[in-house]
């Protein structure tokens, strides 16, 4: 599964990254303000989630490398929606009562929660 670990690699990346958002949520918060985000917070979730998919992913890639295709995308397309998912909440808090926000917030939770069962089933190879 090197794929799964290089996607987990690219979501830790982008954590990464993603901590020059949360420097500019301390020092600079009226930039944030500017481009319209009203729930600063979110950036921090956003941050620290992806750190986290991201080691999971690499985590499952490396452990289970015998994981089925399917599986595995799934758990990339889930890692990658549930903490992007913080993004429109950062701009409209009510976002997350929009029937396509559920939506989407669902599936992705399934692919992860259920991908990571099935990885557990798997196990090592």
């Amino acid at each position: 599964m090197d794929w799964v670990v290089r996607a987990g690699l690219i979501e830790l990346a982008l954590g990464g990254l993603l901590g020059w958002a949360m420097v500019v949520r301390q020092d600079k918060p009226q930039w944030l303000k500017r481009i319209g985000v009203v729930a600063p917070q979110r950036i921090r979730q956003v941050h620290l989630d992806y750190v986290m998919m991201g080691l999971i992913l690499i985590g499952v890639g490396l452990a289970v490398p015998d994981l089925p295709t399917a599986v595995g995308v799934a758990l990339v397309f889930g890692t990658a929606v549930n903490p992007f998912l913080f993004v429109p909440l950062a701009f409209n808090p009510d976002t997350e009562k929009r029937p396509w926000y559920r939506i989407l917030a669902t599936v992705s939770f399934i692919c992860v929660s259920g991908g990571l069962v099935v990885a557990a089933i798997v196990g090592p190879g």
